[in-house]
Protein backbone atom coordinates (compact mmCIF):
# COMPACT_ATOMS: atom_id res chain seq x y z
CA UNK A 1 0.00 0.00 0.00
CA UNK A 2 0.93 3.61 -1.05
CA UNK A 3 2.52 5.53 2.16
CA UNK A 4 0.70 9.09 2.35
CA UNK A 5 1.63 12.12 3.96
CA UNK A 6 -1.74 13.59 3.66
CA UNK A 7 -4.52 12.72 5.92
CA UNK A 8 -6.82 13.40 2.99
CA UNK A 9 -4.85 10.50 0.49
CA UNK A 10 -4.21 7.92 3.73
CA UNK A 11 -8.39 7.93 4.33
CA UNK A 12 -9.45 7.72 0.87
CA UNK A 13 -7.13 4.92 0.09
CA UNK A 14 -7.79 2.96 3.54
CA UNK A 15 -10.95 3.07 2.23
CA UNK A 16 -10.85 2.01 -0.89
CA UNK A 17 -11.79 5.17 -3.12
CA UNK A 18 -8.94 5.26 -5.16
CA UNK A 19 -8.92 3.68 -8.44
CA UNK A 20 -6.89 6.76 -10.65
CA UNK A 21 -5.14 10.17 -10.07
CA UNK A 22 -4.00 12.59 -12.32
CA UNK A 23 -0.66 13.01 -10.21
CA UNK A 24 -0.96 11.27 -6.88
CA UNK A 25 2.25 12.38 -5.34
CA UNK A 26 1.35 16.10 -6.57
CA UNK A 27 -1.89 16.30 -4.70
CA UNK A 28 -0.56 14.27 -1.67
CA UNK A 29 2.01 16.84 -1.01
CA UNK A 30 -0.86 19.71 -1.75
CA UNK A 31 -3.10 18.46 0.80
CA UNK A 32 -0.21 18.28 3.29
CA UNK A 33 0.32 21.82 3.18
CA UNK A 34 -3.20 23.72 2.43
CA UNK A 35 -6.82 23.56 2.35
CA UNK A 36 -7.50 22.29 -1.03
CA UNK A 37 -10.74 23.15 -2.41
CA UNK A 38 -11.68 19.79 -4.24
CA UNK A 39 -15.88 19.14 -6.19
CA UNK A 40 -17.71 16.71 -7.95
CA UNK A 41 -20.44 17.59 -10.37
CA UNK A 42 -24.26 16.05 -10.21
CA UNK A 43 -26.32 16.53 -12.94
CA UNK A 44 -30.44 17.11 -11.84
CA UNK A 45 -31.76 14.60 -14.32
CA UNK A 46 -34.35 13.62 -11.04
CA UNK A 47 -35.14 15.11 -8.48
CA UNK A 48 -33.18 12.76 -6.06
CA UNK A 49 -29.56 10.86 -6.40
CA UNK A 50 -29.57 7.05 -5.87
CA UNK A 51 -27.12 5.35 -4.19
CA UNK A 52 -24.78 4.89 -7.11
CA UNK A 53 -23.97 8.19 -6.30
CA UNK A 54 -23.22 7.63 -2.86
CA UNK A 55 -19.62 6.89 -3.18
CA UNK A 56 -19.16 10.54 -4.78
CA UNK A 57 -21.21 12.16 -1.70
CA UNK A 58 -19.25 10.24 0.55
CA UNK A 59 -15.49 11.18 -0.87
CA UNK A 60 -16.34 14.96 -0.47
CA UNK A 61 -17.59 13.82 2.90
CA UNK A 62 -14.09 12.67 3.44
CA UNK A 63 -12.68 15.43 2.00
CA UNK A 64 -14.25 17.50 4.90
CA UNK A 65 -13.70 15.47 7.37
CA UNK A 66 -9.67 15.82 6.83
CA UNK A 67 -9.70 19.45 6.74
CA UNK A 68 -10.72 20.44 3.28
CA UNK A 69 -13.58 22.10 1.45
CA UNK A 70 -15.92 20.43 -0.57
CA UNK A 71 -17.76 22.05 -3.30
CA UNK A 72 -21.11 20.33 -4.92
CA UNK A 73 -21.60 21.36 -8.35
CA UNK A 74 -24.59 20.92 -9.63
CA UNK A 75 -25.24 21.01 -13.41
CA UNK A 76 -27.82 23.28 -13.90
CA UNK A 77 -26.17 24.16 -17.44
CA UNK A 78 -24.71 20.68 -18.33
CA UNK A 79 -28.24 18.41 -17.68
CA UNK A 80 -29.53 20.85 -20.67
CA UNK A 81 -27.12 18.83 -22.39
CA UNK A 82 -27.09 15.33 -20.96
CA UNK A 83 -23.37 13.60 -20.37
CA UNK A 84 -23.65 10.80 -22.98
CA UNK A 85 -21.40 8.67 -20.95
CA UNK A 86 -22.54 4.75 -20.65
CA UNK A 87 -25.55 6.12 -22.95
CA UNK A 88 -27.22 5.00 -25.78
CA UNK A 89 -29.40 7.84 -26.23
CA UNK A 90 -29.74 11.64 -25.89
CA UNK A 91 -31.29 12.08 -22.38
CA UNK A 92 -34.47 13.96 -22.44
CA UNK A 93 -34.38 17.43 -22.27
CA UNK A 94 -35.79 19.26 -18.76
CA UNK A 95 -37.59 22.57 -18.29
CA UNK A 96 -35.63 25.00 -16.37
CA UNK A 97 -38.70 24.50 -13.40
CA UNK A 98 -38.02 21.02 -13.74
CA UNK A 99 -34.17 21.44 -13.59
CA UNK A 100 -34.52 23.84 -10.26
CA UNK A 101 -36.86 21.87 -9.07
CA UNK A 102 -34.46 18.92 -9.09
CA UNK A 103 -31.74 20.78 -7.60
CA UNK A 104 -33.74 21.56 -4.79
CA UNK A 105 -34.31 18.07 -3.98
CA UNK A 106 -30.87 17.25 -4.76
CA UNK A 107 -29.72 19.42 -1.88
CA UNK A 108 -31.38 17.76 1.10
CA UNK A 109 -29.03 14.61 1.14
CA UNK A 110 -25.90 16.90 1.01
CA UNK A 111 -27.03 19.36 3.77
CA UNK A 112 -27.16 16.14 5.87
CA UNK A 113 -23.80 14.71 5.14
CA UNK A 114 -22.00 18.07 4.55
CA UNK A 115 -21.57 20.73 6.97
CA UNK A 116 -22.07 24.07 4.71
CA UNK A 117 -21.27 27.90 5.68
CA UNK A 118 -18.52 30.25 4.96
CA UNK A 119 -15.43 29.37 6.33
CA UNK A 120 -12.60 27.66 4.76
CA UNK A 121 -13.72 24.30 4.70
CA UNK A 122 -17.55 24.53 4.76
CA UNK A 123 -19.37 23.62 1.89
CA UNK A 124 -20.88 24.88 -1.06
CA UNK A 125 -23.23 24.57 -3.58
CA UNK A 126 -22.46 26.07 -7.05
CA UNK A 127 -24.55 25.81 -10.15
CA UNK A 128 -23.04 25.94 -13.60
CA UNK A 129 -25.98 27.45 -15.19
CA UNK A 130 -24.84 30.61 -13.81
CA UNK A 131 -21.70 30.58 -15.39
CA UNK A 132 -22.21 28.51 -18.57
CA UNK A 133 -25.34 30.60 -19.07
CA UNK A 134 -23.55 33.02 -19.74
CA UNK A 135 -20.82 32.21 -22.52
CA UNK A 136 -21.39 33.08 -25.50
CA UNK A 137 -21.26 30.73 -28.46
CA UNK A 138 -18.57 32.65 -30.34
CA UNK A 139 -16.80 33.11 -27.06
CA UNK A 140 -16.97 29.84 -25.93
CA UNK A 141 -15.42 28.43 -29.30
CA UNK A 142 -12.63 31.50 -29.42
CA UNK A 143 -11.49 30.39 -25.11
CA UNK A 144 -11.98 26.68 -25.03
CA UNK A 145 -12.69 25.00 -28.48
CA UNK A 146 -9.17 25.84 -29.29
CA UNK A 147 -7.71 23.85 -26.37
CA UNK A 148 -9.62 20.63 -28.09
CA UNK A 149 -9.03 18.53 -30.92
CA UNK A 150 -11.65 16.24 -32.43
CA UNK A 151 -9.19 13.54 -33.21
CA UNK A 152 -8.93 13.36 -28.77
CA UNK A 153 -12.04 13.99 -28.64
CA UNK A 154 -13.50 10.89 -30.93
CA UNK A 155 -11.13 8.63 -28.69
CA UNK A 156 -12.78 9.01 -25.34
CA UNK A 157 -15.05 6.19 -24.18
CA UNK A 158 -18.40 8.36 -24.10
CA UNK A 159 -18.16 8.97 -27.52
CA UNK A 160 -16.31 6.09 -28.73
CA UNK A 161 -18.90 3.44 -27.42
CA UNK A 162 -21.46 5.18 -28.77
CA UNK A 163 -19.98 5.53 -32.40
CA UNK A 164 -19.13 1.83 -31.83
CA UNK A 165 -22.57 0.73 -31.54
CA UNK A 166 -23.80 2.29 -34.28
CA UNK A 167 -26.02 4.98 -32.29
CA UNK A 168 -25.96 8.52 -32.67
CA UNK A 169 -24.78 11.23 -30.82
CA UNK A 170 -25.67 14.92 -31.34
CA UNK A 171 -23.77 17.77 -31.66
CA UNK A 172 -25.67 19.03 -28.31
CA UNK A 173 -24.25 15.90 -26.93
CA UNK A 174 -20.78 16.11 -27.90
CA UNK A 175 -20.02 19.46 -26.63
CA UNK A 176 -20.57 18.21 -22.99
CA UNK A 177 -16.70 17.02 -22.44
CA UNK A 178 -15.87 20.52 -23.47
CA UNK A 179 -18.59 22.42 -21.43
CA UNK A 180 -17.39 19.69 -18.23
CA UNK A 181 -13.31 20.70 -18.57
CA UNK A 182 -14.80 24.50 -18.35
CA UNK A 183 -15.85 24.07 -15.00
CA UNK A 184 -13.28 22.65 -13.97
CA UNK A 185 -11.31 25.88 -15.26
CA UNK A 186 -14.06 28.53 -13.90
CA UNK A 187 -14.17 27.04 -10.36
CA UNK A 188 -10.07 26.80 -10.63
CA UNK A 189 -10.29 30.51 -10.96
CA UNK A 190 -13.19 31.58 -9.22
CA UNK A 191 -13.25 29.41 -6.19
CA UNK A 192 -9.43 28.27 -5.81
CA UNK A 193 -10.56 24.55 -6.62
CA UNK A 194 -7.95 22.20 -7.61
CA UNK A 195 -9.31 18.55 -7.32
CA UNK A 196 -12.08 17.35 -9.45
CA UNK A 197 -13.41 13.89 -8.31
CA UNK A 198 -15.57 11.43 -9.99
CA UNK A 199 -16.20 7.60 -10.88
CA UNK A 200 -14.06 6.45 -13.22
CA UNK A 201 -16.33 6.48 -15.91
CA UNK A 202 -15.53 10.36 -15.99
CA UNK A 203 -11.43 9.73 -15.80
CA UNK A 204 -11.40 11.17 -19.70
CA UNK A 205 -13.77 14.42 -18.50
CA UNK A 206 -11.86 14.83 -15.36
CA UNK A 207 -8.30 14.66 -17.62
CA UNK A 208 -9.46 17.31 -20.23
CA UNK A 209 -10.27 19.74 -17.26
CA UNK A 210 -7.21 19.02 -15.27
CA UNK A 211 -5.23 19.68 -19.34
CA UNK A 212 -7.56 22.69 -20.27
CA UNK A 213 -6.52 24.61 -16.52
CA UNK A 214 -2.74 24.16 -17.18
CA UNK A 215 -3.12 25.29 -21.00
CA UNK A 216 -4.99 28.02 -20.39
CA UNK A 217 -4.07 29.46 -17.09
CA UNK A 218 -0.70 27.76 -16.29
CA UNK A 219 -2.31 26.19 -13.34
CA UNK A 220 -1.35 23.20 -11.51
CA UNK A 221 -5.28 20.77 -11.34
CA UNK A 222 -5.81 17.26 -9.94
CA UNK A 223 -7.85 14.60 -10.43
CA UNK A 224 -9.04 11.64 -8.76
CA UNK A 225 -11.49 8.78 -9.40
CA UNK A 226 -12.97 5.98 -7.59
CA UNK A 227 -13.29 2.42 -8.86
CA UNK A 228 -16.79 1.28 -11.07
CA UNK A 229 -19.19 0.37 -7.94
CA UNK A 230 -20.36 -3.02 -8.71
CA UNK A 231 -21.80 -5.26 -6.18
CA UNK A 232 -20.12 -8.86 -5.91
CA UNK A 233 -22.31 -10.52 -8.12
CA UNK A 234 -21.69 -8.02 -10.72
CA UNK A 235 -24.63 -5.82 -10.39
CA UNK A 236 -24.49 -1.66 -11.10
CA UNK A 237 -24.40 -0.18 -7.56
CA UNK A 238 -28.05 1.24 -6.39
CA UNK A 239 -30.11 -1.02 -8.97
CA UNK A 240 -32.35 -3.61 -8.01
CA UNK A 241 -35.72 -5.46 -9.22
CA UNK A 242 -37.86 -2.92 -7.88
CA UNK A 243 -35.84 0.04 -9.46
CA UNK A 244 -33.67 2.53 -8.26
CA UNK A 245 -32.43 3.11 -4.75
CA UNK A 246 -33.24 6.25 -3.81
CA UNK A 247 -31.29 8.49 -1.22
CA UNK A 248 -34.67 10.97 -0.53
CA UNK A 249 -37.12 9.59 1.58
CA UNK A 250 -39.58 11.42 -1.09
CA UNK A 251 -39.11 9.04 -3.72
CA UNK A 252 -37.78 5.25 -1.42
CA UNK A 253 -39.45 4.81 2.08
CA UNK A 254 -36.40 4.73 5.02
CA UNK A 255 -37.20 1.12 5.47
CA UNK A 256 -37.05 0.02 1.90
CA UNK A 257 -33.58 1.93 1.99
CA UNK A 258 -32.74 0.26 4.87
CA UNK A 259 -33.28 -2.75 3.82
CA UNK A 260 -31.77 -2.52 0.41
CA UNK A 261 -28.27 -2.54 3.06
CA UNK A 262 -29.43 -5.00 5.30
CA UNK A 263 -29.65 -7.70 2.07
CA UNK A 264 -26.33 -6.85 0.65
CA UNK A 265 -24.47 -10.07 -0.39
CA UNK A 266 -21.64 -11.49 2.43
CA UNK A 267 -19.01 -10.70 0.30
CA UNK A 268 -19.84 -6.53 0.31
CA UNK A 269 -20.12 -5.97 3.76
CA UNK A 270 -16.54 -4.48 4.75
CA UNK A 271 -16.23 -3.06 1.79
CA UNK A 272 -19.75 -1.43 2.11
CA UNK A 273 -19.05 -0.23 5.45
CA UNK A 274 -15.67 1.42 4.34
CA UNK A 275 -17.39 3.24 2.23
CA UNK A 276 -20.49 4.51 3.22
CA UNK A 277 -20.07 4.28 7.11
CA UNK A 278 -17.90 6.80 9.34
CA UNK A 279 -17.04 3.99 11.68
CA UNK A 280 -13.49 3.12 12.48
CA UNK A 281 -11.41 0.60 10.40
CA UNK A 282 -10.64 -1.98 13.49
CA UNK A 283 -14.39 -2.10 14.33
CA UNK A 284 -15.34 -2.63 10.68
CA UNK A 285 -12.44 -5.48 10.29
CA UNK A 286 -14.27 -7.39 13.53
CA UNK A 287 -17.73 -6.96 11.87
CA UNK A 288 -16.56 -8.17 8.04
CA UNK A 289 -14.49 -11.03 9.93
CA UNK A 290 -17.61 -12.69 11.36
CA UNK A 291 -18.70 -15.91 9.80
CA UNK A 292 -22.38 -17.87 9.18
CA UNK A 293 -25.25 -16.55 10.31
CA UNK A 294 -23.11 -13.72 12.55
CA UNK A 295 -22.64 -11.80 9.07
CA UNK A 296 -26.28 -10.69 9.40
CA UNK A 297 -25.31 -8.65 12.77
CA UNK A 298 -22.60 -7.23 10.26
CA UNK A 299 -25.41 -6.00 7.85
CA UNK A 300 -27.50 -3.98 10.12
CA UNK A 301 -24.73 -2.66 11.41
CA UNK A 302 -24.35 -1.25 7.73
CA UNK A 303 -27.92 -0.69 7.70
CA UNK A 304 -28.67 1.03 10.25
CA UNK A 305 -24.79 3.61 9.75
CA UNK A 306 -25.78 3.67 6.22
CA UNK A 307 -29.60 5.06 6.64
CA UNK A 308 -28.73 7.05 9.84
CA UNK A 309 -26.13 9.28 8.14
CA UNK A 310 -28.65 9.58 4.60
CA UNK A 311 -31.95 9.63 6.40
CA UNK A 312 -31.83 10.30 10.16
CA UNK A 313 -30.94 8.72 13.31
CA UNK A 314 -35.02 8.74 14.01
CA UNK A 315 -35.25 6.89 10.06
CA UNK A 316 -32.69 4.26 11.32
CA UNK A 317 -34.22 3.21 14.48
CA UNK A 318 -37.58 3.01 12.74
CA UNK A 319 -36.57 0.94 10.26
CA UNK A 320 -34.77 -1.13 12.57
CA UNK A 321 -38.16 -1.63 14.77
CA UNK A 322 -40.35 -2.29 11.53
CA UNK A 323 -37.86 -4.91 10.41
CA UNK A 324 -38.09 -6.78 13.84
CA UNK A 325 -41.42 -6.39 13.56
CA UNK A 326 -42.27 -7.59 10.23
CA UNK A 327 -39.95 -10.68 10.80
CA UNK A 328 -41.04 -11.37 14.50
CA UNK A 329 -42.14 -15.09 15.55
CA UNK A 330 -38.57 -16.35 13.66
CA UNK A 331 -35.35 -15.79 12.74
CA UNK A 332 -34.12 -16.87 9.16
CA UNK A 333 -33.32 -20.33 10.70
CA UNK A 334 -37.41 -20.51 12.05
CA UNK A 335 -39.48 -19.14 8.81
CA UNK A 336 -39.96 -21.61 5.87
CA UNK A 337 -36.92 -22.19 3.77
CA UNK A 338 -37.15 -23.36 -0.16
CA UNK A 339 -34.21 -24.33 -2.02
CA UNK A 340 -34.67 -23.45 -5.80
CA UNK A 341 -31.78 -25.31 -6.89
CA UNK A 342 -28.43 -24.55 -9.18
CA UNK A 343 -31.12 -23.16 -12.08
CA UNK A 344 -33.14 -21.52 -10.83
CA UNK A 345 -36.90 -21.09 -10.35
CA UNK A 346 -39.75 -18.26 -11.52
CA UNK A 347 -41.60 -16.82 -8.81
CA UNK A 348 -45.04 -17.85 -9.65
CA UNK A 349 -43.78 -21.09 -8.43
CA UNK A 350 -41.88 -20.18 -5.97
CA UNK A 351 -44.85 -19.25 -4.24
CA UNK A 352 -46.80 -22.17 -4.94
CA UNK A 353 -43.47 -24.24 -3.68
CA UNK A 354 -43.49 -23.11 -0.34
CA UNK A 355 -46.88 -22.97 0.08
CA UNK A 356 -47.82 -19.38 0.26
CA UNK A 357 -50.40 -19.59 -3.14
CA UNK A 358 -52.56 -22.34 -3.74
CA UNK A 359 -51.76 -22.30 -7.27
CA UNK A 360 -49.47 -19.92 -10.61
CA UNK A 361 -52.89 -18.10 -10.91
CA UNK A 362 -53.41 -17.07 -7.50
CA UNK A 363 -49.19 -16.54 -7.34
CA UNK A 364 -50.04 -14.25 -10.59
CA UNK A 365 -52.86 -11.82 -9.11
CA UNK A 366 -50.43 -11.28 -5.76
CA UNK A 367 -47.84 -10.49 -7.66
CA UNK A 368 -49.95 -7.89 -10.01
CA UNK A 369 -50.85 -6.49 -6.40
CA UNK A 370 -48.09 -5.80 -5.36
CA UNK A 371 -47.85 -8.36 -2.30
CA UNK A 372 -44.77 -9.78 -3.38
CA UNK A 373 -41.44 -8.86 -2.16
CA UNK A 374 -37.73 -10.65 -2.14
CA UNK A 375 -35.43 -8.77 -0.18
CA UNK A 376 -37.74 -6.17 0.10
CA UNK A 377 -37.78 -4.97 -3.34
CA UNK A 378 -41.52 -5.18 -4.76
CA UNK A 379 -41.27 -8.23 -7.81
CA UNK A 380 -43.47 -7.32 -10.91
CA UNK A 381 -43.33 -9.74 -12.83
CA UNK A 382 -44.17 -13.19 -12.52
CA UNK A 383 -41.73 -14.78 -15.00
CA UNK A 384 -38.69 -13.52 -12.85
CA UNK A 385 -36.01 -16.13 -12.24
CA UNK A 386 -34.84 -16.49 -8.58
CA UNK A 387 -31.73 -17.69 -8.39
CA UNK A 388 -29.49 -16.86 -4.93
CA UNK A 389 -25.87 -16.72 -5.24
CA UNK A 390 -23.98 -19.93 -3.67
CA UNK A 391 -24.64 -19.56 -0.33
CA UNK A 392 -27.15 -16.59 -0.40
CA UNK A 393 -30.24 -16.46 1.56
CA UNK A 394 -33.19 -14.43 -0.02
CA UNK A 395 -36.05 -13.17 2.12
CA UNK A 396 -39.59 -14.10 0.47
CA UNK A 397 -42.76 -11.94 1.69
CA UNK A 398 -46.29 -12.43 0.57
CA UNK A 399 -47.57 -9.15 2.21
CA UNK A 400 -47.03 -8.49 5.84
CA UNK A 401 -47.46 -11.98 7.17
CA UNK A 402 -45.90 -14.26 5.24
CA UNK A 403 -42.34 -14.41 5.15
CA UNK A 404 -39.97 -17.21 3.89
CA UNK A 405 -36.36 -17.94 2.91
CA UNK A 406 -34.77 -19.14 -0.58
CA UNK A 407 -31.33 -20.64 -0.91
CA UNK A 408 -29.72 -22.51 -3.55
Amino acid sequence: MTTYESELLRVLDERGYVHQATDAKGLDALAARQVVPGYIGFDATAPSLHVGSLVQIMMLRRLQQTGHKPIVLMGGGTTRIGDPTGRDESRKMLTDAAIAENIAGIRKVFEKLLTFGDGPTDAVMVDNQDWLGQLGYIEMLQKVGTHFTVNRMLTFDSVRLRLEREQPMTFLEFNYMILQGYDFRHLSQEMGARLQMGGSDQWGNIVNGVELGRRMDGTELFGLTTPLLTTADGAKMGKTAGGAVWLNEEQLPAYDFWQYWRNVDDRDVGRFLRLFTDLPLHEIARLEALEGSEINVAKVVLANEVTRLVRGADAARSAEATAAETFAGGSGEDLPTLAVGPEGMRIGSVLTEIGFTASNGEAKRKIAEGAVKLDGDAVTDPASLVLPAEGQEIRLSLGKKKHGVLTR
